[in-house]
């Protein structure tokens, strides 16, 4: 749970960072927004979960 509420902190502040810096229009953010709230809640949510866990328990690894 730790690490889902970290990675969502660190992408959003991500993405708040491209709408700042011009790279990523309002649209469009809003448009990610929306596909990750949305993505979060099919069947796909739990491998993507999966798929994060490993890759941020494999870091430490390396």
């Amino acid at each position: 749970m730790a690490i889902t509420v970290s990675l969502a902190v660190l992408l959003g502040l991500a993405l708040f960072l491209l709408v700042r810096l011009r790279y990523v229009g309002f649209g469009s953010a809003l448009t990610a927004a929306a596909f990750g709230f949305f993505l979060a809640s099919t069947g796909a949510a739990g491998p993507i979960n999966a798929f994060a866990d490993a890759l941020l328990g494999a870091i430490p690894g390396l």
